[in-house]
């Protein structure tokens, strides 16, 4: 019989207090799929002990089926390692949020609703993603009427995902991967529509690096909003390689005042499915396993 999930606002456990031989600056999580797509398999069973030494407090998960068989004892895997699961809402076609369709919007929602019952039973308090509608969408920019109307229904999702102790944001990517939101400035009207105080924005340097005109500034600009900030670098591959300095940006968002959440996010083709890389248009290896990579960003933030 497995042992109840811990409380993840309880940074008292003996993993918790094990963690301490590796202090970082900073809550730190990593996006898992620097290791492995297959959060069932014992690749990533293997890379939690990685990541709780190397001073990781939280690990990112691809989207799961809420419905899913394993997903508790995932949860418990999880925290038996001294970390604390990040999960991720998605939507689909057949159940968007962003939908014309009533009954399709509304299939939407209530998949938003399971995502957040899925943290809940996982022990995580943090539920990331693009929420807002079919991720690769880039058909055209919504019109304001059906983005308010997306926005309140994400935000009653969010006051929900509150009540149960779990933060939930909502990631800005670039042109390429959605036509809803880019920008730092779009994504604080989106919070401003929504009408909620619990709905926080998810930024991604790589993704900024894109679409943004002056990064630092779209960072201040989101700052009240701002619940998690992702490190990813140009060439999706080790954070110190790439064109992006990373370390200033660090800095400068710290003088800035964030004080939340980071995370880290990287892709090699070599520690991948093929599908997963195919779609997300990982051709190369960029790094050759997750510790090397793991390693190569907490030294940033150590």
């Amino acid at each position: 019989m497995a042992m109840p999930l811990t409380n993840p606002a309880a940074d008292t456990s003996v993993a918790a207090e094990a963690r301490q031989a590796t202090r970082l600056r900073v809550d730190l999580a990593c996006q898992s799929a620097a290791f492995t797509t297959d959060p069932f398999s014992e690749e990533f069973t293997r890379s939690l002990p990685v990541l709780q030494d190397a001073g990781y407090r939280r690990v990112v998960l691809g989207p799961l089926d809420p419905s899913s068989r394993g997903i508790e004892a995932l949860g418990q895997r999880i925290h038996d390692a001294g970390l604390v699961p990040i999960t991720m809402a998605v939507q689909s076609p057949e159940a968007n949020v962003m939908s014309d369709e009533p009954t399709v919007r509304r299939r939407g929602f209530d998949q938003l609703r399971r995502f957040v019952n899925m943290t809940m039973r996982m022990g995580g308090d943090q539920l990331n993603g693009v929420p807002y509608g079919v991720h690769g969408d880039t058909t055209a920019r919504p019109a304001e009427g059906a983005l308010a109307h997306t926005a309140q229904l994400v935000g009653d999702v969010a006051d929900e995902a509150a009540a149960a102790g779990i933060l939930m944001t909502f990631e800005v990517v670039n042109r390429y991967e959605t036509s809803v939101l880019n920008t730092a400035a779009q994504a604080v009207r989106f919070v401003e529509l929504s009408g909620s105080r619990n709905l926080k924005i998810h930024l991604d340097t790589f993704h900024m690096a894109i679409e943004e005109k002056d990064l630092l500034g779209s960072v201040a600009h989101a700052l009240p909003h701002l619940g998690y900030l992702e490190f990813g670098q140009s060439s999706r591959g080790l954070l110190s390689t790439g064109s992006l300095d990373l370390s200033r940006i660090l800095k400068e968002v710290q003088a800035l005042g964030y004080a939340g959440r980071f995370g880290v996010e990287g892709f090699s083709r070599a520690v991948m499915q093929e599908s997963v890389a195919d779609a997300l248009k990982i051709w190369d290896t960029t790094f050759r396993t997750g510790e090397e990579f793991v390693r190569d960003a907490a030294a940033l933030f150590a």
